[in-house]
């Protein structure tokens, strides 16, 4: 099979019929053979009633119901685990992607060798309440990344077929795809300016809460990617750091006091009278504690059953 069409989706009964009806007519006129696999992400409108009469027009359609709202992730990690195709697509519902992107992303993948294309929306239709947040967001994920996409959380994305089942994608993830993609090995990763439409039904499902949560799981997958197989060289060395400032300041300060009192110069305030002492107190405990954190994450990380996976990519035994 050519093409696995992914699109989650949250209450679009009305969009679903015209979305089916656009992929149909491109796959039909590139000659592509192809699935296409909706999941009804705990819709409470009749979304799932739709794609049920869908399949019996559309041979190629599929579906997976949620019984309640996981999120974005979710959906997209079960239809990952399900797709067949050799190129992924995925795409959201509302009709703000175009379908007729389909065939240079499918090109992009199997001619240029690409692992992932991830679509750059160049011009939008969004109100400013989404585009400034999502600046700063792409601006914040290519600092990190150094991966240099314009648009990380478009949802027209192509994928090889070896990148989704590699990969899992859990929590808000799906908005870092490429950069789990690039922690995982596959770094033949390009972005293709698509067409952005206005949203025709419905109403959009971003909100603030998204964004925050957007960029603290951009934090997570820094962290476990960088030092997920070694936690110690983490903690333990802003334990270390943090240990010895206290030690040097605690003992400049005795240090101090001690010459005074040989020198028999007068000696103003007792050490527990100086800041500087609860601050080389605070820096000692909490170098302690974070070091003792280290410890104990890598012995977890030790017994964990991944902990000696790897990503072959080829053999010659």
């Amino acid at each position: 099979m050519d093409i696995s069409v992914v699109v989650p989706l949250l209450n679009e009964e009305e969009s679903l019929p015209e979305l089916t009806s656009w992929i149909a007519r491109v796959m039909k006129e590139n000659n592509f053979t192809y699935e296409l696999l909706f999941v009804d992400d705990g819709s409470t409108d009749a979304s799932w009633q739709v794609i049920e009469q869908l399949k019996r027009e559309f041979p190629a359609v599929k579906g997976i119901k949620f019984r309640r709202n996981y999120g974005k992730s979710a959906a997209l990690n079960v239809a990952f685990e399900a797709a067949q195709g050799d190129v992924i697509i995925t795409m959201d519902a509302d009709l703000q992607d175009s379908p007729d992107e389909i065939p240079v992303l499918f090109s992009r993948i199997k001619d240029e060798k690409f692992d992932l294309i991830s679509g750059w929306k160049k011009k939008r239709y969004d109100p400013i309440t989404k585009t400034i947040p999502t600046k700063l967001f792409n601006a914040a994920t290519r600092k990190m990344s150094g991966i240099q996409l314009n648009d990380f959380n478009c949802g027209l994305k192509a994928y090889r077929s070896d990148v989704i089942k590699t990969i899992e994608v859990y929590g808000e993830m799906h908005r870092y795809i490429p950069v789990i993609a690039k922690w995982a090995g596959f770094k033949q990763i390009g972005e293709q300016v698509v067409e952005h439409r206005a949203r025709k039904y419905g109403v959009t499902k971003f909100g603030l809460s998204r964004f925050i949560n957007g960029f603290l799981d951009l934090l997570s997958i820094f962290f476990v990617g960088k030092f997920g197989k070694r936690p110690m060289h983490f903690f333990g060395s802003m334990g270390v750091l943090s240990f010895l400032i206290g030690t040097i300041m605690a003992l400049w300060i005795i240090g101090e006091k001690l010459y005074h009192i040989s020198m028999s110069i007068p000696y103003k305030r007792e050490i527990t009278d100086q800041p500087g002492f609860y601050i080389a107190l605070v820096a000692i405990i909490v170098g302690s504690q974070l070091f003792l954190t280290g410890f104990v994450a890598e012995l977890v990380t030790r017994n964990a059953t991944e902990r000696n996976q790897y990503l072959i990519e080829k053999e010659i035994l």
